[in-house]
């Protein structure tokens, strides 16, 4: 089945997402601390905003500053002892960490990391996601307050594939391992765009690639806590079990697409993993979120697709705008599927609160828009 955006295309090299090695992610670029001691100060545990807000206006005239100084230290004074009781922000749930919790800090780029994290760790590390359920991964700036965080954390886990292109701002001052979980796995050249011919660095879509991140993570963390080694092979076998089950379930739903119907029309190309294993052609609007989007050009190759080949529905992803693939439904007699997951988890009362729940909605959301039956 064909990975192909519309444009220009490149058929991924052979070979799945599981046949890497599995262990071996560990990519040592800094030194790395030894364990922490009991009197450790605790981190925090609320990671700040999603993406640095940017400046919203010019400079104040300072003839204006001065008339304003007065009224502001004021307002500060009278508003001090609030702050100081209820904090503000990411820094007042940070601040309710236990003084006494000197677990080792993991710290990961994104959320899908972190639950994986979260699942070997068993509770032995602290794990902590730089960017918040909901947020745009491929673009994110790091805060000055997320560097801080990385500096003082134990473990820095990426996926790489050049998805965090940010990574080196987040890392410089960072003593710490510095893990590259998507290692050994088999990857998949994006088809198009300025980033044709580069790993499309989704590969947690497979949950066949999701057990080589598992392997990386566990090995990470016995490199860092030796002590609980045994505990973080066991939690990997167990957590690796449960994804063997969730892909099971994907092909199962997926398998009894007739031919017509076995196409993945998504806004971002972030489903070549997923479409491999399912035996889907996917298509797309846009190779990666970090490029263009919503072209002229990509929305009449995608309507004229969608039109020759009888598309049922279309989908578009949680973290960027349907508008560009709401006009294709408009232009078109094709259904809008609904909302996938890719690069964030939802909220703990969302659709996906974790990495399981994401793939078994996306695998049951694609697999009832594209039969015509209910979710």
């Amino acid at each position: 089945m064909g990975l192909l955006g519309f444009g220009r295309g490149r058929a991924p090299r052979p070979g799945g997402a599981g046949l890497g090695r599995p262990v071996g992610g560990r990519t040592v670029r800094t030194r790395r601390r030894a364990g922490v001691g009991p009197g450790r100060e605790a981190q925090h545990t609320d990671v700040g905003p999603a993406r640095q807000a940017g400046h919203t206006g010019a400079a104040r005239h300072e003839g204006t500053a001065r008339r304003g100084a007065a009224g502001l230290l004021a307002l500060a004074l009278l508003t001090l002892p609030v702050l100081a009781a209820c904090g503000t922000g990411s820094d007042s749930a940070a601040s309710a960490a236990p003084a006494d919790d000197d677990r080792p800090v993991v710290l990961t780029t994104f959320t899908v990391l972190a639950d994986i994290a979260e699942n070997v760790s068993g509770g032995h590390l602290r794990v902590e996601s730089i960017t918040k359920p909901g947020a745009e991964i491929h673009e994110y700036e790091p805060t000055p307050d997320d560097v801080k965080k990385a500096a003082a954390a134990d473990l820095v886990l990426e996926n790489g594939m050049n998805l965090e292109t940010w990574i080196s701002q987040f890392v410089q001052n960072a003593d710490a391992e510095h893990v590259t979980v998507s290692e050994g796995v088999e990857p998949i050249d994006i088809a198009a765009g300025s980033y044709e011919g580069k790993p499309n660095p989704h590969a947690w879509m497979s949950p066949a690639a999701g057990e080589v991140y598992v392997d990386n993570i566990a090995a990470a963390f016995s490199d860092l806590d030796p002590e609980h080694a045994d505990d973080y092979a066991s939690h990997a076998e167990d957590y690796k079990e449960r994804l063997r089950d969730v892909g099971e379930e994907l092909e199962s739903s997926l398998s009894g697409l007739p031919e017509r119907q076995r196409v993945l029309l998504t806004c971002e190309g972030a489903f070549s993993y997923l479409a491999r294993d399912a035996g889907l052609t996917e298509r797309y609007l846009w190779p990666v979120n970090s490029d263009e989007q919503g072209t002229a050009q990509q929305m009449t190759a995608a309507i004229d697709y969608v039109e020759e080949h009888d598309v049922p529905a279309v989908f578009c992803e949680s973290t960027v705008s349907d508008q560009s693939m709401q006009q294709v439904v408009t232009s078109t007699n094709a259904a809008y599927g609904g909302t996938l997951y890719v690069d964030s988890l939802s909220e703990a009362d969302g659709p996906v609160p974790t990495y399981l729940d994401l793939l078994r909605h996306d695998a049951e959301t694609i697999s009832a828009a594209l039969t015509g039956r209910d979710a």
